[in-house]
Protein backbone atom coordinates (compact mmCIF):
# COMPACT_ATOMS: atom_id res chain seq x y z
CA UNK A 1 0.00 0.00 0.00
CA UNK A 2 0.95 3.55 -0.62
CA UNK A 3 0.11 6.64 1.45
CA UNK A 4 0.52 9.77 -0.07
CA UNK A 5 -1.09 12.97 1.18
CA UNK A 6 0.29 16.25 1.10
CA UNK A 7 -3.02 18.01 2.02
CA UNK A 8 -4.64 17.88 4.66
CA UNK A 9 -7.97 15.84 4.01
CA UNK A 10 -9.70 12.89 5.15
CA UNK A 11 -7.80 9.65 4.01
CA UNK A 12 -9.83 8.01 0.66
CA UNK A 13 -8.69 4.46 0.15
CA UNK A 14 -8.83 3.72 -3.56
CA UNK A 15 -8.90 -0.22 -4.75
CA UNK A 16 -7.16 -0.53 -8.41
CA UNK A 17 -8.71 -2.67 -10.19
CA UNK A 18 -7.24 -3.70 -14.04
CA UNK A 19 -5.48 -5.32 -16.33
CA UNK A 20 -2.75 -1.97 -16.42
CA UNK A 21 -2.75 -2.24 -12.50
CA UNK A 22 1.06 -1.30 -12.19
CA UNK A 23 1.01 1.78 -14.83
CA UNK A 24 -2.13 2.81 -12.70
CA UNK A 25 -0.93 2.53 -9.35
CA UNK A 26 2.28 4.49 -10.73
CA UNK A 27 0.61 7.17 -12.37
CA UNK A 28 -1.22 7.83 -9.32
CA UNK A 29 1.75 8.22 -7.02
CA UNK A 30 3.02 10.86 -9.92
CA UNK A 31 -0.16 12.61 -9.08
CA UNK A 32 0.49 12.93 -5.54
CA UNK A 33 -3.69 13.46 -4.47
CA UNK A 34 -4.20 14.66 -1.25
CA UNK A 35 -5.41 12.47 1.10
CA UNK A 36 -5.52 9.38 -1.79
CA UNK A 37 -4.58 6.48 0.04
CA UNK A 38 -4.24 3.21 -1.99
CA UNK A 39 -4.83 0.19 -0.52
CA UNK A 40 -5.02 -3.94 -1.55
CA UNK A 41 -7.90 -4.18 0.75
CA UNK A 42 -11.35 -4.71 -0.29
CA UNK A 43 -12.93 -4.22 2.72
CA UNK A 44 -11.90 -0.60 3.65
CA UNK A 45 -11.66 0.62 0.28
CA UNK A 46 -14.59 3.13 -0.49
CA UNK A 47 -13.46 4.24 -4.57
CA UNK A 48 -12.47 1.90 -7.34
CA UNK A 49 -10.33 2.90 -10.48
CA UNK A 50 -11.44 -0.47 -12.54
CA UNK A 51 -12.00 -2.32 -15.48
CA UNK A 52 -15.62 -3.10 -15.79
CA UNK A 53 -15.11 -6.97 -17.17
CA UNK A 54 -12.63 -7.35 -14.05
CA UNK A 55 -14.60 -5.74 -11.32
CA UNK A 56 -18.15 -6.82 -11.91
CA UNK A 57 -17.74 -10.16 -10.95
CA UNK A 58 -16.39 -9.04 -7.43
CA UNK A 59 -18.27 -6.17 -6.89
CA UNK A 60 -19.85 -7.75 -3.72
CA UNK A 61 -16.71 -7.74 -2.79
CA UNK A 62 -16.19 -4.15 -1.61
CA UNK A 63 -18.54 -3.61 1.55
CA UNK A 64 -17.45 -0.03 2.12
CA UNK A 65 -17.85 1.12 -1.68
CA UNK A 66 -19.03 4.41 -2.44
CA UNK A 67 -17.85 5.66 -5.42
CA UNK A 68 -16.89 3.47 -8.44
CA UNK A 69 -14.45 5.22 -11.64
CA UNK A 70 -14.74 2.74 -14.62
CA UNK A 71 -11.66 2.97 -17.12
CA UNK A 72 -13.46 2.44 -19.86
CA UNK A 73 -16.12 3.81 -21.70
CA UNK A 74 -18.53 1.19 -21.67
CA UNK A 75 -20.06 -0.29 -18.21
CA UNK A 76 -22.25 -3.07 -19.71
CA UNK A 77 -21.10 -5.76 -17.19
CA UNK A 78 -21.87 -3.48 -14.25
CA UNK A 79 -25.51 -3.11 -15.50
CA UNK A 80 -26.26 -6.80 -15.25
CA UNK A 81 -29.37 -7.96 -13.35
CA UNK A 82 -28.78 -8.06 -9.81
CA UNK A 83 -25.54 -6.27 -9.58
CA UNK A 84 -25.32 -4.04 -6.73
CA UNK A 85 -25.57 -0.55 -7.79
CA UNK A 86 -25.66 1.74 -4.50
CA UNK A 87 -22.32 3.79 -5.17
CA UNK A 88 -22.23 5.96 -7.74
CA UNK A 89 -20.80 5.22 -10.96
CA UNK A 90 -18.48 7.23 -13.24
CA UNK A 91 -16.72 6.04 -16.87
CA UNK A 92 -14.36 7.70 -19.35
CA UNK A 93 -15.65 10.28 -21.81
CA UNK A 94 -13.94 12.97 -24.04
CA UNK A 95 -10.88 10.76 -25.22
CA UNK A 96 -12.97 8.70 -27.81
CA UNK A 97 -13.92 11.00 -30.45
CA UNK A 98 -10.30 11.24 -32.38
CA UNK A 99 -9.62 7.75 -31.90
CA UNK A 100 -13.00 6.59 -33.81
CA UNK A 101 -12.42 9.47 -36.61
CA UNK A 102 -9.37 7.45 -37.22
CA UNK A 103 -10.73 4.10 -37.50
CA UNK A 104 -13.62 4.90 -39.84
CA UNK A 105 -12.04 7.29 -41.70
CA UNK A 106 -8.78 5.03 -42.00
CA UNK A 107 -10.36 1.97 -42.77
CA UNK A 108 -12.70 4.27 -45.30
CA UNK A 109 -9.94 6.08 -47.24
CA UNK A 110 -8.02 2.09 -47.48
CA UNK A 111 -11.52 0.30 -48.88
CA UNK A 112 -12.07 3.43 -50.89
CA UNK A 113 -8.71 3.80 -52.53
CA UNK A 114 -7.88 0.07 -52.67
CA UNK A 115 -4.66 0.15 -50.36
CA UNK A 116 -4.61 -3.08 -49.82
CA UNK A 117 -4.74 -4.39 -52.99
CA UNK A 118 -2.29 -2.00 -54.13
CA UNK A 119 -0.08 -3.39 -51.49
CA UNK A 120 -1.05 -6.94 -52.42
CA UNK A 121 0.03 -5.58 -56.44
CA UNK A 122 3.51 -4.47 -55.21
CA UNK A 123 4.44 -7.55 -53.73
CA UNK A 124 3.73 -9.18 -57.11
CA UNK A 125 5.70 -6.46 -59.17
CA UNK A 126 2.01 -5.72 -60.30
CA UNK A 127 1.05 -2.41 -62.00
CA UNK A 128 -2.90 -2.50 -62.24
CA UNK A 129 -4.61 1.01 -61.53
CA UNK A 130 -8.09 0.66 -60.13
CA UNK A 131 -11.05 2.98 -60.10
CA UNK A 132 -12.06 4.58 -57.25
CA UNK A 133 -14.83 6.75 -55.55
CA UNK A 134 -13.51 10.00 -54.14
CA UNK A 135 -15.05 10.48 -50.60
CA UNK A 136 -16.18 14.11 -51.02
CA UNK A 137 -19.88 14.28 -51.68
CA UNK A 138 -20.59 10.29 -49.84
CA UNK A 139 -23.70 10.50 -47.30
CA UNK A 140 -22.87 9.69 -43.59
CA UNK A 141 -25.45 8.41 -41.57
CA UNK A 142 -24.03 7.92 -37.79
CA UNK A 143 -26.11 6.63 -35.07
CA UNK A 144 -25.46 8.54 -32.16
CA UNK A 145 -24.42 12.29 -31.80
CA UNK A 146 -23.03 12.81 -28.65
CA UNK A 147 -19.29 13.61 -28.19
CA UNK A 148 -18.15 10.27 -30.13
CA UNK A 149 -20.60 10.98 -32.87
CA UNK A 150 -20.38 14.76 -33.60
CA UNK A 151 -16.58 14.55 -33.33
CA UNK A 152 -16.56 12.13 -36.33
CA UNK A 153 -19.61 14.15 -38.01
CA UNK A 154 -16.95 16.97 -37.94
CA UNK A 155 -13.64 15.11 -39.15
CA UNK A 156 -16.17 13.28 -42.09
CA UNK A 157 -17.62 16.88 -43.40
CA UNK A 158 -13.73 17.98 -43.71
CA UNK A 159 -13.58 15.45 -46.46
CA UNK A 160 -16.69 16.96 -47.90
CA UNK A 161 -19.10 13.47 -46.41
CA UNK A 162 -22.64 15.14 -46.04
CA UNK A 163 -23.48 13.85 -42.24
CA UNK A 164 -26.45 12.78 -40.71
CA UNK A 165 -26.96 12.34 -37.18
CA UNK A 166 -29.66 9.68 -35.47
CA UNK A 167 -30.88 10.29 -31.88
CA UNK A 168 -33.58 9.97 -29.75
CA UNK A 169 -35.08 13.04 -29.98
CA UNK A 170 -34.37 14.52 -33.30
CA UNK A 171 -32.83 17.39 -31.81
CA UNK A 172 -29.32 18.85 -32.77
CA UNK A 173 -26.93 18.55 -30.36
CA UNK A 174 -25.46 22.31 -28.86
CA UNK A 175 -22.10 22.66 -30.62
CA UNK A 176 -22.00 19.84 -33.24
CA UNK A 177 -21.70 20.42 -36.85
CA UNK A 178 -24.07 17.49 -38.47
CA UNK A 179 -25.75 18.55 -41.45
CA UNK A 180 -29.13 17.20 -40.41
CA UNK A 181 -30.59 15.65 -37.57
CA UNK A 182 -33.17 12.37 -37.44
CA UNK A 183 -34.88 11.02 -34.80
CA UNK A 184 -34.11 7.09 -34.30
CA UNK A 185 -38.41 6.23 -34.83
CA UNK A 186 -37.52 8.31 -38.27
CA UNK A 187 -34.51 6.73 -39.58
CA UNK A 188 -35.61 4.26 -42.06
CA UNK A 189 -36.12 7.82 -43.87
CA UNK A 190 -32.40 7.91 -44.31
CA UNK A 191 -31.08 4.63 -44.53
CA UNK A 192 -31.85 4.55 -48.23
CA UNK A 193 -29.50 7.32 -49.10
CA UNK A 194 -26.58 6.55 -47.03
CA UNK A 195 -23.07 5.53 -48.36
CA UNK A 196 -21.49 5.27 -44.85
CA UNK A 197 -23.31 3.61 -41.61
CA UNK A 198 -21.84 4.12 -38.75
CA UNK A 199 -22.73 3.18 -35.74
CA UNK A 200 -21.30 4.38 -31.95
CA UNK A 201 -24.43 3.92 -29.72
CA UNK A 202 -24.37 2.91 -25.78
CA UNK A 203 -25.77 -0.43 -25.72
CA UNK A 204 -29.12 -0.42 -24.08
CA UNK A 205 -32.84 -2.13 -24.25
CA UNK A 206 -33.58 0.19 -26.86
CA UNK A 207 -30.31 0.37 -29.25
CA UNK A 208 -30.27 -3.48 -29.12
CA UNK A 209 -30.11 -4.86 -33.02
CA UNK A 210 -30.64 -1.43 -33.82
CA UNK A 211 -28.44 -3.01 -36.81
CA UNK A 212 -30.97 -5.49 -37.88
CA UNK A 213 -32.66 -7.13 -40.70
CA UNK A 214 -35.40 -4.60 -41.19
CA UNK A 215 -33.59 -1.74 -41.06
CA UNK A 216 -30.45 -3.31 -42.98
CA UNK A 217 -33.10 -4.07 -45.66
CA UNK A 218 -33.37 -0.01 -46.01
CA UNK A 219 -30.14 0.18 -47.06
CA UNK A 220 -28.48 -0.02 -50.38
CA UNK A 221 -24.91 -1.22 -50.69
CA UNK A 222 -23.39 0.46 -47.53
CA UNK A 223 -20.13 0.26 -45.89
CA UNK A 224 -20.91 -0.48 -42.00
CA UNK A 225 -19.52 0.35 -39.02
CA UNK A 226 -20.29 -0.80 -35.76
CA UNK A 227 -17.76 0.54 -33.34
CA UNK A 228 -20.29 1.39 -30.48
CA UNK A 229 -21.42 -2.37 -28.45
CA UNK A 230 -21.69 -5.46 -29.94
CA UNK A 231 -25.52 -5.97 -29.39
CA UNK A 232 -26.59 -2.99 -31.53
CA UNK A 233 -25.84 -5.67 -34.18
CA UNK A 234 -27.86 -8.26 -34.90
CA UNK A 235 -24.83 -10.74 -36.42
CA UNK A 236 -27.49 -13.15 -37.59
CA UNK A 237 -28.76 -10.59 -39.77
CA UNK A 238 -25.68 -9.08 -41.46
CA UNK A 239 -24.26 -12.24 -43.70
CA UNK A 240 -28.01 -12.42 -45.28
CA UNK A 241 -27.58 -8.56 -45.68
CA UNK A 242 -24.53 -8.39 -47.55
CA UNK A 243 -25.86 -11.93 -49.97
CA UNK A 244 -29.15 -9.06 -50.39
CA UNK A 245 -27.07 -6.52 -51.21
CA UNK A 246 -27.67 -3.91 -48.23
CA UNK A 247 -24.32 -3.97 -47.09
CA UNK A 248 -21.26 -3.86 -49.04
CA UNK A 249 -18.67 -4.29 -46.27
CA UNK A 250 -18.87 -4.62 -42.96
CA UNK A 251 -16.15 -2.98 -40.45
CA UNK A 252 -16.56 -4.91 -37.11
CA UNK A 253 -14.68 -3.89 -33.63
CA UNK A 254 -17.52 -4.84 -31.57
CA UNK A 255 -19.28 -8.16 -31.28
CA UNK A 256 -22.13 -9.74 -28.92
CA UNK A 257 -19.65 -12.08 -26.81
CA UNK A 258 -16.09 -11.41 -27.04
CA UNK A 259 -13.22 -12.42 -27.92
CA UNK A 260 -14.97 -13.79 -31.03
CA UNK A 261 -15.11 -17.39 -31.13
CA UNK A 262 -12.61 -18.83 -33.89
CA UNK A 263 -15.71 -20.76 -35.58
CA UNK A 264 -17.30 -17.88 -36.03
CA UNK A 265 -18.16 -16.83 -39.64
CA UNK A 266 -17.10 -13.19 -39.46
CA UNK A 267 -13.56 -14.49 -39.78
CA UNK A 268 -13.58 -15.61 -43.25
CA UNK A 269 -16.02 -13.85 -44.76
CA UNK A 270 -14.65 -11.51 -47.53
CA UNK A 271 -17.05 -9.01 -47.28
CA UNK A 272 -16.53 -8.48 -43.03
CA UNK A 273 -13.36 -6.82 -41.42
CA UNK A 274 -13.10 -7.75 -37.74
CA UNK A 275 -10.86 -5.94 -35.49
CA UNK A 276 -10.41 -7.17 -31.64
CA UNK A 277 -12.21 -4.06 -29.89
CA UNK A 278 -9.17 -1.53 -30.67
CA UNK A 279 -11.23 1.33 -32.63
CA UNK A 280 -11.19 3.38 -29.32
CA UNK A 281 -8.74 2.39 -26.12
CA UNK A 282 -8.62 3.97 -22.81
CA UNK A 283 -4.88 5.32 -22.33
CA UNK A 284 -3.96 4.78 -18.68
CA UNK A 285 -2.57 8.49 -19.04
CA UNK A 286 -5.77 9.96 -20.21
CA UNK A 287 -8.34 7.80 -17.34
CA UNK A 288 -6.16 9.14 -14.53
CA UNK A 289 -6.42 12.54 -15.48
CA UNK A 290 -10.05 11.99 -15.88
CA UNK A 291 -9.99 10.07 -12.62
CA UNK A 292 -7.87 12.78 -10.50
CA UNK A 293 -10.10 15.54 -11.35
CA UNK A 294 -12.79 13.58 -10.34
CA UNK A 295 -11.18 12.82 -7.52
CA UNK A 296 -10.34 16.50 -6.29
CA UNK A 297 -14.41 17.03 -6.90
CA UNK A 298 -15.05 14.05 -4.85
CA UNK A 299 -13.23 15.34 -1.37
CA UNK A 300 -14.77 18.61 -1.95
CA UNK A 301 -18.06 17.03 -2.27
CA UNK A 302 -18.93 18.39 -5.58
CA UNK A 303 -20.84 17.07 -8.26
CA UNK A 304 -18.60 14.38 -10.26
CA UNK A 305 -18.33 14.47 -14.20
CA UNK A 306 -19.22 11.48 -16.46
CA UNK A 307 -21.68 9.63 -14.28
CA UNK A 308 -23.69 7.00 -15.40
CA UNK A 309 -27.39 6.68 -14.90
CA UNK A 310 -28.19 2.89 -13.56
CA UNK A 311 -31.36 3.06 -15.33
CA UNK A 312 -30.53 3.81 -18.46
CA UNK A 313 -27.02 2.36 -18.96
CA UNK A 314 -24.69 5.11 -19.81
Amino acid sequence: MTNFSGVQTMSQNVYVQSGNYQTYVDLLVEKQLPGLHLTTDKNIATILLADPPLVAASIDEFPQLKWLQSTFAGVDPLMVNGLRQDYQLTNIKGIFGPLIAEYVLGYLLSYQRHFSAYKQQQNQAQWSPREYRSLVGLRMVILGTGVIGAYLAKVAQSFGIHVTGINSSGNHPQGSSFDAIVRRADMGSVLNTADILVCTLPGTPETRHILNQKNLALCDSILLFNVGRGINLDEDALIPAIEAGQVEHAFLDVFQNEPLISSHPFWNHSAITVTPHIAAVSFPHQVVDIFADNYLRWIKGDELNFQVDFTKGY
